[in-house]
């Protein structure tokens, strides 16, 4: 049954086994990208790995009295892992224009062949060049998957489910994070190669993306975007398991109506109306980067090394904070749509701005160059960072590609999220090329860096970020932004309003 709840239509759906399929299938694009961002911290610190690609970096990892915070600083090495997301940063916008005119299904199927190329050079690599353009092209897999796997799931999901839906996303990627931890802490011990199976295994996320995009339905909106209606229909009936998607579908015939209207939507994302939504995808992806969590999750083993625990020990600690980031990402599917994104978010950078003080203080007082924390007290640090992993994993984890996922409008909401997309890829870039310099630079001070910037996150978060939970993807504008007390100044009755009321007319 259709029923009406306040200015809005609560439209009919049941939650049946293939859409659930589809939903999981889709969210192995965020399992490779796990995968990807677990992957390399591990295989930089294996010794294999380093003497053949860096044998400066071993050497100085084998001194007694190199810098503790200072032995992996090596802008090689910090290039292997941010290559990927320098490739992704310039990928999404190509995947934008791949996601719009032909659909989100076969952008996911790009990026799985993306995923399935970088693997294989990744895992065969010989020489330096072979080894940064498997990252390259494992990159590219990332802005495409990235481009088309929060929208599908946005526009996929029903709206009273959508939050949960969305971060499954974001599950999936601390899985992937978390079983990276695994095969890292296992082929750390099969000497020298272990790294190219730990590379090589990436295949299997991606070839189980490369099998759902085969099997996933191109969503109802995409199909009635590019003309086709009856399809589109069809295609609501069955992801909803109900014959009454009329209201629903007729929503989505307006929103699509409008967005045919704009023929250059790069172009309308510079109007005023289109500020606020770009404002806060934009904000959210580089908010999420600058709370550190890439940094550790990056480079947990060598983070773990500096304070003091041997190989297998650091690697064994990168995986109880993988447990951890899994676990209470699983906290945020149950929550975000019962008390919302925005108390999460804050919540969240209470207990972050505690812990990395924390971890800063501790590494300032008994942290120098050459020694190593005691055992009890590296053990808190790994305590605190599990306490960091969990808060971000129920909150900017998620909500950061949730939040830009479903708060453009249909005409502007590829280009907007490649804008997202590419946001989040360059300062996961800049974070991931330069983390290990800055940590050999500012020392313990690294921790205090991102405290800072939490702070500034949650001012934003109170200030500018508008609570969206409930509200259907297509009424944003009139439900939110136009009600907010400062976005709501960017909200005129400008052309695209006028058209939308022309259309409901007729």
């Amino acid at each position: 049954m259709t029923t009406t709840e306040g200015n809005s239509v609560k439209f009919e759906s049941r939650i049946t086994f293939y859409v659930v399929l589809c939903w999981i299938l889709a969210a192995f694009g965020g399992l490779m990208f796990g995968y990807d961002i677990g992957i390399s911290g591990g295989v930089t610190g294996m010794d294999g790995f380093l003497i053949k690609f860096f044998p400066n970096v071993y050497k100085r990892k084998l001194r007694a009295k190199e810098d503790n915070y200072c032995k992996y600083d090596d802008q090689y090495l910090q290039l292997f892992t941010s290559s990927l997301y320098l490739a992704a940063l310039i990928s999404s916008f190509p995947a934008s224009k791949v996601c719009t005119k032909f659909g989100r299904k076969p952008t996911i199927l790009v990026a799985s062949v993306f995923f399935l190329l970088g693997s294989g050079l990744s895992a065969g690599a010989h020489q330096m060049w072979m080894l940064i353009l498997g990252r390259i092209s494992l990159g590219c897999g990332v802005g495409f998957g990235n481009e088309a796997v929060p929208l599908f799931l946005s526009e996929i999901a029903p709206v009273e489910y959508r939050g949960a839906v969305n971060i499954l996303f974001q599950l999936f990627i601390t899985i992937g994070i978390l079983i990276a931890n695994l095969v890292n802490y296992g082929t750390s011990k099969v000497h020298p190669w272990g790294w190219r199976l730990s590379l090589g295994l990436a295949a299997i996320p991606a070839t189980g993306l490369f099998i759902g995009s085969l099997i996933i339905p191109e969503t109802p909106t995409s199909l009635v975007e590019r003309n086709h209606e009856e399809k589109g229909r069809k295609t609501l009936k069955k992801i909803r398991g109900v014959d009454n998607v009329d209201p629903e579908f007729e929503q989505i015939k307006v929103a699509c109506e409008i967005a045919r209207r704009v023929k250059h939507p790069y172009r309308s994302l510079m109007k005023l109306s289109s500020m606020p939504p770009l404002i806060i995808g934009i904000m959210m992806q580089v908010f999420q980067q600058f709370t550190g969590i890439n940094a550790i999750m990056f480079y947990a083993p060598i983070l773990f090394q500096t304070v003091g625990f041997k190989n297998d020990a650091s690697l064994l600690s990168a995986i109880i904070t993988g447990l951890v980031n899994v676990f209470c990402t699983v906290v945020s599917i149950y929550a975000v749509d019962k008390v919302g994104r925005r108390l999460l978010l804050l919540q969240a950078c209470v207990q972050m701005f505690v812990s990395q003080t924390a971890i800063g203080g501790i590494l300032l007082a008994k942290l120098n160059a050459t020694n190593s924390l005691p055992k009890g007290q590296a053990w808190v640090v790994v305590v605190l960072v599990c306490v960091y992993v969990s808060s971000f994993a129920w909150s900017w984890g998620p909500l950061g590609w949730l939040i830009p996922s479903e708060t453009f409008p249909l005409e502007t909401r590829t280009a907007g999220f490649a804008f997202a997309v590419s946001s989040n890829m360059l300062f996961t870039f800049v974070i991931a090329q330069s983390f290990l310099s800055m940590m050999c630079h500012m020392r313990a001070g690294i921790f205090l860096f991102f405290a800072g910037w939490i702070v500034i996150m949650g001012i934003f978060v109170l200030f500018l970020l508008p609570e969206t939970k409930g509200v259907p993807i297509d009424e944003m504008k009139e439900r939110v932004w136009k009600k907010h007390p400062i976005w709501k100044k960017f909200m005129g009755d400008d052309a695209d309003d006028r058209a939308k009321k022309t259309i409901e007319m007729s």
